[in-house]
């Protein structure tokens, strides 16, 4: 076996809407061949968004809460990378490739794996860098360049409820804590 300190998250690009698909297969085949040292983690990047219905019959508000792929069409995998490996994840079906020059996987960098705001990126609390009442800028996701006030902050789930005025209304939302920056005084 491999040592842990050489497995790396890899991104597989898959057929749009395979994603789910993708990773239970992958965690299949490392299950039956007990292949855990070797391929660690399947991840789809997601995002918990939260949305707000008004009914035209009914006075009361529906809150929805959706997840949504950051990154449709890719998978996320954290594992050492062999041809045995590599061969297991390039012939799943429903992968088209890996991210790479030509058909050479290339690994994240710790860099870009923070920067994802992927939920297995742990942020401590200590690193937050806001507090509730704060006034951040989102960096990432579908509200990427909006203002808002943080409402509460989730270290479980690493996200922070925030609230953003959006069209002269006040709009909730679910986002990473690592996708949120405080905006200095």
């Amino acid at each position: 076996m491999e040592d842990n300190a050489q497995a790396r998250w890899y991104v597989a690009h898959t057929y749009s809407g395979y994603e789910n698909k993708v990773k239970q297969n992958i965690e299949k085949v490392v299950e039956n061949r007990r292949l855990q040292d070797m391929i660690q983690e399947v991840r789809i990047p997601l995002e918990k968004t939260e949305e707000t219905e008004v009914p035209a019959e009914e006075e009361g508000r529906k809150r929805k809460k959706e997840d949504n792929k950051l990154f449709p069409s890719y998978v996320l995998i954290k594992m050492v990378m062999t041809d045995d490996t590599w061969y297991i994840v390039r012939n799943t079906r429903g992968v088209t490739g890996f991210v790479g020059p030509g058909s050479k996987p290339v690994p994240l960098t710790d860099k870009e794996v923070a920067a994802l705001g992927v939920d297995f990126v742990k942020v401590s609390e200590a690193s937050v860098g806001f507090r509730v009442g704060d006034t951040i800028a989102v960096t990432g996701g579908p509200f990427n360049g909006w203002l808002g006030s943080v409402t509460s902050i989730n270290m479980d789930d690493q996200t922070a409820d925030i609230v953003v005025s959006m069209f002269g209304r006040e709009t909730p939302a679910t986002i990473a804590i690592s996708q949120l920056k405080k905006l200095e005084d």
